[in-house]
């Protein structure tokens, strides 16, 4: 499950730590970014990498209805190459989702405890993604999904799933313009080394998608 992350750095250094040759249009740096709402991704369009936003939640092309999003944020890993929601774009329309850390909810006495989480080491990282473009009656609208692996033994005691973290040479690999098989997808993420992970606790305010700000963020006490 990935339901809620960060990105909270400077474009200039999105674009220098992806390569992206042109300026991010729209971007702003978000402490809660919730499913339905607008995701940074890059894209490798035959000649270069491109960064752009795409709605949190994959509309299929065929879907007769964009309200399906809403219940394809994510994709396991382990069996998008075998469904047909995601099977053709695990093949040809492979993108990264631009994080810097993700949150999850640890089941406790008290509730659920939302706890910050991210790869050691690292300010920006990137989630494999799936997308796709959805068009009907002159409505265009760009789409993707995260895909998700068994959890670590980091987070095995807060969640049973998490989602696939690229190291930067399988970032480069994962868009590279070239048409795999689903299977041969699906096994470049099996095969993926999980990375280190560290996290603190955060106040239940980042609970609800509609707050923002850096009280998201901040350790508890």
């Amino acid at each position: 499950m990935c339901g809620r992350y960060t990105l909270l750095a400077e474009e200039a250094e999105i674009l220098r730590e992806f390569g992206i040759g042109q300026p991010i249009k729209g971007y702003e740096p978000r402490y809660n970014i919730a499913p339905g709402q607008k995701v940074l991704s890059v894209i490798h369009d035959g000649q270069q990498k491109r960064a752009g936003y795409m709605k949190w939640g994959l509309v299929p092309r065929w879907a007769d209805d964009p309200k399906i999003g809403y219940k394809m944020i994510n994709a396991r890993s382990e069996t998008a190459h075998e469904k047909p929601s995601f099977k053709t774009l695990m093949s040809r329309k492979r993108c990264l989702v631009i994080a810097d850390s993700f949150y999850e909810w640890k089941k406790t006495k008290s509730g659920k405890q939302p706890v910050r989480i991210s790869p050691k080491g690292k300010s920006l990282f990137a989630f494999a993604g799936l997308w796709d473009r959805w068009e009907k009656e002159g409505e265009d609208l760009f789409t993707c999904t995260i895909l998700t692996q068994e959890a670590n033994d980091f987070m095995q005691p807060i969640h049973d799933r998490m989602p696939v973290i690229l190291t930067e040479q399988s970032q480069e690999h994962w868009i590279e313009p070239v048409k795999w098989s689903p299977d041969e997808a699906s096994g470049f993420i099996q095969q993926l080394s999980m990375q280190d992970l560290e996290g603190y606790e955060v106040s239940e305010y980042v609970s609800s998608a509609k707050n923002e700000g850096e009280e998201c963020i901040r350790p508890i006490t």
